[in-house]
């Protein structure tokens, strides 16, 4: 018997609570929206497997969760911690992304920029939660639905944070397809969803070369503090246009940001135990954040309508919803909510305009925060 209760002590059964039951029905939630609702499976399994994991009974006791110094979790997640994953998720993400209707179409950028209000909106509002001016800051980004420069900026102001709000900006990048569509209805009318733009003109490869470099140049000037990301953003870009490192693109856009999504999502999910998410602080993130997500969009498509009071070509609002910086989900998002309302009408190209504009603005967003609080 005694043999058999030192086992027993051994287990989770003994350490088992609430909190971790709780937590592992939010994984398994995670997953299920991931194989069964198509919600982003690529960040939602890693993700929702991670929370499982982190939250095993007894594996604080035993040394071996994500916290415990020297264990194979802390030493994986230290590319969480330091902000190392973010920007090679970043290199990832400009190796695979096509500036061309942002080039031809420059003003569409201002839809980017006009959905970053969610970024300030949600400073603002941690500040009147009761959160200090660095951890409002970190929460910021979550208005942009950004889950890399989210971890980047909370790891270099709030790094005690970085759990929910990584799990709180990557959670709304995979539910893009809920929470965007309702709010897109209410803000158009059934005539504005039936505007059709006009194809963007052809660019030209010198135009793809020079962006990226003229580009970095500019916001890297006005944002010194968000250099990391925009540099590693444009150099995997000019990988990929420039047309003599393919090699390297390739890598870069599959199998490189591929790893380091697993990673991420995997030590996230496990860093999200029931004791760090479980608190009043933490739930405020989660809940701040979907209430920033949802006036970003509104943001978005507000402007498309207040700039078509003033253009000639008209823009259909649908894409305003694009300025976030889930990319390509919310671009698909407007492709979906366009075909409903007509099927011959194609939206993605203009939509990843703004799109892609949202990621850049809010890059720029971290490097604005982080030379104003991070010194």
């Amino acid at each position: 018997m005694q043999e058999f209760l030192q086992i027993l002590n051994t287990t989770g059964f003994v350490s088992f609570s609430w909190g971790n039951l709780v937590m592992i029905a939010a994984g398994i939630v995670f997953i299920y929206l991931a194989i069964v609702k198509g919600f982003e499976p690529l960040l939602l399994v890693p993700i929702g497997f991670g929370i499982i994991v982190g939250n095993i009974p007894g594996m604080l006791e035993q040394g071996l969760g994500v916290a415990s110094e020297g264990s194979v979790l802390s030493y994986l997640y230290f590319g969480v911690n330091k902000g190392v994953y973010p920007a090679l998720i970043f290199l990832g993400i400009g190796a695979m992304t096509d500036f061309s209707t942002l080039i031809a179409n420059p003003k569409l950028i201002l839809l980017g920029a006009a959905a970053q209000v969610g970024i300030f909106g949600t400073f603002l509002g941690a500040l009147l939660l009761g959160f200090n001016v660095l951890e409002a800051a970190s929460m910021g980004i979550i208005g942009g639905a950004d889950g890399p420069t989210s971890i980047f900026i909370s790891s270099k102001l709030a790094p005690h944070l970085i759990g929910p709000i990584a799990l709180a900006a990557y959670s709304y990048m995979a539910l893009v397809p809920v929470i965007q569509p309702p709010i897109m209805k209410l803000l158009t009318t059934p005539k504005e969803r039936l505007i059709r733009m006009k194809p963007p003109r052809q660019v030209s490869k010198k135009e793809k070369i020079f962006f990226p470099v003229i580009t970095f140049l500019v916001t890297a000037i006005i944002a010194p503090g968000g250099v990391v990301l925009l540099a590693m953003l444009f150099l995997g870009n000019l990988l990929k246009e420039c047309g003599v490192t393919e090699r390297l693109a390739l890598t870069a856009r599959t199998s490189l940001i591929d790893i380091v999504t697993v990673l991420v999502g995997f030590t996230v999910g496990a860093k999200t135990t029931a004791d760090v998410f479980l608190t009043p602080q933490s739930l405020g993130i989660f809940f701040l954040g979907a209430f920033a997500f949802a006036i970003a969009t509104a943001m978005g498509v507000l402007f498309a309508k207040f700039m078509n009071l003033f253009v000639k070509d008209k823009i259909n609002p649908l894409i305003g919803n694009a300025g976030v910086s889930a990319v390509p989900a919310s671009a698909r998002v407007s492709q979906m909510m366009g075909q409903k309302y007509d099927p011959t009408n194609y939206l993605l190209m203009h939509a990843m305009a703004p799109n892609v504009a949202g990621v850049v603005g809010s890059a720029v967003a971290a490097g604005v925060l982080l030379g104003i609080l991070g010194s």
